[in-house]
């Protein structure tokens, strides 16, 4: 009667939702500044002011028509060019708007990227820990998810594991950086070699293989430096979105970024205006494409997540937990002090710490904590965290 794998999609949640609605439940119980609740990545920290300025500006200068009506598919030419101005002074690009095809967030803008390129029995890489809606984005587009494992010590790329997955029918790569959920930032090193090996192996399989990565993050890094890897890689597809930089989450606002220099240029943005045409995104939001165009060169204050990062960081560290240090993001991955994380997980509901079991993220063994909360939860958690640890003799 109705698509199998449609109604396990719709009628399953994410580990990370049961546990957010757990927390719901249980804050009724027991009092919601009893609940330390790490499972959901929205930010906390307000949109910052200049969002409003512009949001009312735009309402009162500009013809409702123009604020609310439909753009061109691709969004509106001005905001476009904008935004590629934007890009090319922080990154020393050559982008035109013609370079920019706005989506409704950065899902919307991954999820297009692999309808653009799939074909039947295509697959696509992601490096663990990912984002695990990665794997429902590519299976609906009739392809398949390869995983890399994860390099653990500092969670950058292990290319030996990487070559041996690659395979003539890899269509595409997917980066993520700075990573959900491990907060870690890829070097140039890194990306210059996964560069290398890529274009080796698109001569040895005589295709190209795109490197897809998806940029929610970008903004909020810790004194290091994120490479622009259209800078390094000729087929990048860039998927940002501004949910986290500028704390508009429920906005759904963003773009990909089509380089002049990927292979045949004009295909491949044609088939992202056919994958958007597909999955009917006919215009990213009107008012949203605004407000980001007039906003473009500002930036947010990312303060209170590396104060929130640095505190829960040393204290788990203090209470005998093994993490890598967050160089971005809004997450702490450490390891379980068990090896099944998810009794590990279940565990800490006894404190009322809600943590989401490293395995969904493709990573066993370990754990994240969503450190985009207030302040004042991450200073009552640690002392819960330290008896959770005199549990396993810690």
């Amino acid at each position: 009667m109705v698509s199998e794998k449609m109604r396990e999609l719709g009628t399953k949640k994410s580990t990370i939702r049961e546990i957010f609605e757990y927390g719901r439940k249980r804050a009724q119980e027991v009092g919601e500044e009893n609940i330390c609740d790490f499972s959901l990545g929205n930010p906390n920290v307000p949109a910052p002011d200049f969002i409003k300025q512009a949001v009312l500006a735009i309402m009162t200068e500009m013809e409702p028509q123009a604020v609310h009506g439909y753009t061109i598919a691709p969004g509106n030419p001005a905001v476009r060019e904008t935004l590629a101005a934007s890009i090319n002074e922080r990154f020393g690009t050559h982008f035109s708007g013609r370079n920019l095809f706005m989506t409704a967030g950065a899902a919307a803008a991954i999820t297009v990227c692999f309808k653009a390129l799939a074909e039947e029995g295509d697959e696509f890489i992601a490096f663990a820990p990912f984002f695990p809606e990665y794997r429902c984005f590519v299976e609906s587009v009739g392809a398949n998810l390869r995983v890399v494992p994860a390099k653990t010590e500092d969670f950058q790329i292990d290319f030996v594991a990487l070559e041996e997955r690659l395979s003539p029918r890899t269509k595409g790569v997917i980066v993520n950086s700075p990573n959900n959920p491990s907060g870690a930032v890829y070097s140039e090193k890194t990306i210059k070699e996964l560069a290398a090996l890529l274009r080796k192996k698109q001569q040895e399989y005589d295709h190209p293989i795109f490197l897809i990565s998806d940029e929610p993050y970008r903004e909020i890094a810790y004194g290091c430096e994120v490479p622009y890897i259209t800078k390094y890689y000729e087929n990048t597809l860039v998927c940002y979105s501004y949910s986290k930089s500028f704390s508009l989450a429920g906005e759904r606002i963003g773009y990909i970024v089509v380089p002049d220099e990927t292979v045949d240029f004009s295909s491949v943005y044609g088939a992202v205006a056919g994958a958007a045409r597909v999955l009917t995104h006919v215009n990213a939001p009107s008012l949203w494409q605004l407000v980001v165009a007039r906003c473009a060169r500002l930036s947010s204050d990312i303060t209170p997540y590396e104060k929130n990062g640095t505190m829960l960081y040393e204290g788990l560290v203090r209470a005998g937990f093994s993490c890598v240090k967050p160089q971005g993001a809004f997450y702490l991955f450490p390891r379980a002090l068990e090896a099944d994380d998810y009794a590990f997980c279940e565990r800490a509901k006894k404190y009322d710490l809600l943590l989401v079991p490293g395995t969904d993220f493709g990573c066993p063994g370990h754990f994240r904590a969503s450190y985009c909360i207030k302040e004042q939860t991450i200073e009552r958690s640690l002392p819960l965290f330290e008896k959770l640890a005199e549990e396993y003799g810690i």
